[in-house]
């Protein structure tokens, strides 16, 4: 029935909630079939008009049967997708209020928390819920409060479906903005989450960090190291997320630790290449030759050129860290052509930007093995036979005291 129709008898609306009380299940389910089909879309004014201005009784007895039969499953999603139309209408909160009022927000974190619930009923709870969150501060709050966050954050790492891992995503990027009071809570949850097993759900979370950590005066110290395994991932548009944050994160208090820990990665040790850190990857590692550790290596050295482009208090922190010395040893690694690549790239920069590293690697490495660096460092690594490989590899490059004399 629409706005201009006659509005409905109250007599046949209390006749359909008479039949909606005595009725079963398998006779709700129908008249639930029934009124999605007819009422998807409307609006509150419409649905008022519906049921004569009584709607919201018709709310009450559907969010009362869903908390009570949840748990089956088995009308769930036609229960669920019935709550949709009346949270879902425009201009008017006055269902979301009531639903709210009603443990709504409870039943929703009951059914994605359920073991038995489907992935296709999580959806539309994800959905939900996101309406529910972009209604405002209020909502959000009552989201969290409900252990919402610990709740859609393990729906997002997982999750077997890539749209409720995007809408989970979606759920904690409303959730995060506008909502002062848990924005902590929500930023060390997103921490915890970027050691998750999907490399999607990772990519997400990485996004996530970057926009909350932009609102934050100072970085919590345990978004390092996870942040740091990251680059291990086999994924590329992962790394490169979680180099983005690294970046960030340069002008943030974690700045001191989060370089020594890139420093570090460029000369793995053998415990580390030989580690491996799931099943899937194991497989991906024998099919290509390449190991995590070294994929790491070829990362930080990529995130440490970055850092240091145009920044020269930064570049001599990190070569105060002893940085040459292990550019050098993964310019070496014949293993992993990337990590060659990138460390060569890197070296290149410090090179050029300062006599004193060009002095050490130059003497290190010879006149001619030294001008096919300087030529073109982005093949450089071509040029390298076994035994000049292992004196990079083992090289003792120490650079700190001619650069505390510079200064």
């Amino acid at each position: 029935m629409s706005a201009q129709e006659e509005p409905a008898n109250i007599g046949k609306v209390l006749s359909f909630l008479r039949e909606w009380d005595r009725g079963d299940d398998p006779v709700r389910s129908l008249m639930l079939n029934h009124f999605v089909t007819q009422n998807s879309g409307k609006t509150f004014y419409e649905l008022e008009l519906q049921f004569a201005q009584v709607a919201s009784l018709f709310l009450a007895r559907l969010t009362t049967w869903m908390r009570l039969t949840y748990m089956f499953g088995t009308y769930l999603g036609i229960q669920l997708k019935a709550i949709r139309i009346f949270l879902s209408t425009l201009s008017h909160d006055q269902y979301l209020m009531e639903f709210l009022e009603d443990g709504g927000v409870l039943t929703l974190m009951d059914i994605l928390s359920h073991a038995q619930s489907k992935e296709e009923d999580k959806a539309e709870t994800l959905h939900l819920l996101l309406t529910v969150s972009n209604a405002g501060r209020t909502c959000k709050e009552i989201i969290c409060e409900s252990h919402g966050v610990k709740i859609i954050a393990e729906c997002l790492a997982k999750s077997n479906t890539e749209e409720n891992q995007e809408t989970s995503w979606l759920l904690l990027e409303s959730l995060s903005h506008g909502n002062p009071k848990y924005q902590n809570q929500i930023y060390k949850c997103l921490i915890a989450l970027m050691s998750c097993a999907s490399p999607k759900a990772q990519r997400l979370v990485l996004q996530s960090l970057r926009t909350v950590q932009s609102k934050l005066k100072t970085a919590n110290h345990s978004i390092v190291e996870p942040l740091l395994n990251v680059l291990r991932s086999l994924h590329l548009e992962v790394q490169e997320e979680a180099i983005n944050l690294i970046l960030d994160l340069k002008c943030y208090d974690v700045r001191p630790v989060l370089l020594s820990g890139l420093v570090a990665l460029l000369r793995p040790t053998k415990e580390e290449v030989q580690q491996q850190q799931n099943t899937e990857e194991a497989e991906i590692i024998k099919v290509t030759g390449s190991l995590a550790a070294f994929m790491q290596q070829a990362a930080a050295a990529k995130a440490i050129r970055l850092l240091a482009a145009g920044d020269q208090q930064l570049s001599h922190e990190l070569l105060s860290l002893g940085l040459i010395q292990h550019l050098l040893h993964a310019v070496g690694n014949t293993e992993h052509i990337d990590a060659q690549i990138q460390a060569s790239l890197a070296l290149e920069h410090f090179v050029r930007s300062s006599p004193i590293v060009e002095e050490h690697v130059h003497r290190l490495m010879g006149s001619s093995l030294f001008t096919a660096f300087m030529h073109n460092s982005e093949t450089f690594y071509m040029n390298l036979d076994k035994a000049q490989a292992d004196i990079l590899l083992s090289n003792k490059v120490d650079i700190t005291e001619a650069l505390d004399a510079e200064l």
